[in-house]
């Protein structure tokens, strides 16, 4: 279970992108405790709804359909304005760019089916940029 690196969520493969928010969706159900994140739990929850929204954009951006927003409604339920910002700063930060990056590359370089090469370049020129 990971929460990618919210500046990444745009380079994902469908299959990240996807199991980004079958996630999302486990930790709404259940709260889930794992070592990947449970980071997420010392920040306000408006953090986690921010990052949700950002997931939910590119997965509309890219046509796919999101076929209920039950466990998120009730996730998130009582919670007011939220503004938005980059969620999850002290965790979220270059250190963690770098690993979610090596951990994306190496998918590419194993010939993850979904994995197109020009995304992968895109995102390469962002991380270099970056750091």
């Amino acid at each position: 279970m990971r929460l990618w690196h919210v500046d990444l969520i745009e380079y994902l493969p469908k299959g990240q992108l996807l199991s980004q928010w079958r996630e999302l969706n486990s930790i709404f159900a259940k709260e889930d405790q794992h070592i990947l994140i449970n980071y997420i739990y010392d920040y306000p929850k408006d953090d986690l709804y921010v990052y949700t929204e950002k997931v939910m954009e590119e997965m509309k951006k890219r046509g796919y359909q999101i076929r209920t927003y039950e466990k998120m409604n009730r996730y998130f339920d009582g919670l007011g304005p939220v503004k938005d910002r980059k969620p999850f700063q002290q965790h979220h930060d270059k250190e963690y760019l770098e690993i979610c990056f090596y951990n994306l590359k190496e998918k590419y370089i194993r010939g993850q089916k979904d994995y197109a090469e020009e995304m992968y370049q895109q995102l390469c020129i962002y991380v270099n940029d970056v750091l």
